[in-house]
């Protein structure tokens, strides 16, 4: 504490204080009242000791505590529930330690989820990966039938076609977890919207002998982006077009009313499992009745376009019924 130049300096000033006061004492009063100057002089630089030595003492565990916090300990409480600078001082460094706790907690579950979700990506290439280094290697050789090599190369295109989408799907849902897209706030027509999210599904329905019914109020409109609420409607519709038999029928539904805008997608396919319900928008998740091609990606995307458009997306199934999705783009948002 005496090392300290400030404290030396502030000594320095006591006792030059002391001596002019003493020795105005000695030549101008009397030495009773120069002793009695010299006596509160030494009581007073020995009270600013003991005070300076306190907060130095106080300081030091301050510092101590800052260097805890440092190394990754948050749990130390420095408060003392006072007044004063120091009790201030305090209490601001355990709100920031409270703060910094929270955000390490919340860094540590983004970096437990980075790395789930990259284990989930290598397992998801694993396989088509597998699969083309195989038909590769077929290929290569000369003997084979044109009949199988002409199979073969089909199937490389339907594993890379996978493998783009798979890719572009994560690239966007991590665009949209990240907060970097700018969705739209412009009044799209319902009507619309729904001829462009079930053109691309036509053929896939017409393959499989499928009827689509489309009814709702043509005016119906909401505030949103048009583009990526199409997005979301093909995978919920594709989702459909999948879990529905041959000969099946998806019927969609739009109203609109004072509070809401609804849209309704359902079909009469094999539906979803009871205790698969709480977990289908959840990335990667594969229900008891999701096909071998499934990945898990379509109706995690639907679910986040969705919410970040302030909507919101609930589902109702029954296994061997069918099931449905229903979506409210909400007026004005509470």
């Amino acid at each position: 504490m005496l090392r300290n130049q400030e404290v030396q300096i502030y000594l320095t000033l006591l006792l030059l204080i002391s001596v002019i006061g003493v020795t105005v004492a000695v030549l101008f009063v009397s030495l009773p009242a120069a002793g009695l100057v010299l006596a509160l002089s030494v009581l007073l630089i020995s009270c600013s000791l003991i005070f300076t030595k306190w907060r130095y003492r106080e300081i030091e565990r301050l510092s101590s505590y800052l260097k805890q916090i440092s190394s990754g300990d948050f749990h130390l409480d420095v408060r003392d529930n006072s007044e004063g600078e120091l009790s201030l001082l305090k209490s601001d460094i355990f709100k920031v330690t409270r703060m910094l706790s929270e955000q390490g907690t919340l860094l540590q579950e983004d970096k437990a989820k980075l790395t789930n979700a990259i284990s989930d990506i290598s397992h998801q290439l694993k396989t088509p990966l597998t699969s083309m280094i195989v038909m590769a290697d077929l290929l290569r050789d000369k003997r084979l039938e044109d009949g199988k090599r002409a199979e073969f190369t089909r199937n490389l295109q339907v594993q890379l076609e996978r493998m783009e989408w798979l890719v572009s799907s994560l690239l966007k849902l991590s665009k949209i977890d990240a907060g970097t897209i700018l969705f739209k706030k412009e009044k799209v027509l319902v009507a619309p919207l729904i001829q462009a999210a079930t053109g691309p599904l036509l053929i896939p329905m017409d393959i499989k002998m499928q009827h689509v019914k489309i009814d709702g109020d043509e005016q119906a409109t909401f505030i949103g982006d048009f583009n990526w609420t199409a997005e979301a409607l093909i995978n919920l519709i594709k989702n459909s077009v999948e879990h529905t038999a041959e000969g099946g029928e998806i019927s969609i539904h739009f109203s609109e009313n004072a509070l809401f805008t609804e849209i309704t997608i359902s079909d009469n396919g094999k539906g979803i499992a009871k205790e698969d319900l709480p977990y289908i928008f959840r990335r990667f998740y594969k229900g008891k009745n999701a096909g071998d091609d499934s990945v898990g990606i379509g109706l995690a995307m639907a679910y986040s376009i969705i919410t970040s458009q302030h909507g919101d997306i609930e589902v109702n199934s029954s296994p061997g019924v069918g099931t449905s999705f229903q979506i409210k783009f909400y007026k004005q948002v509470i």
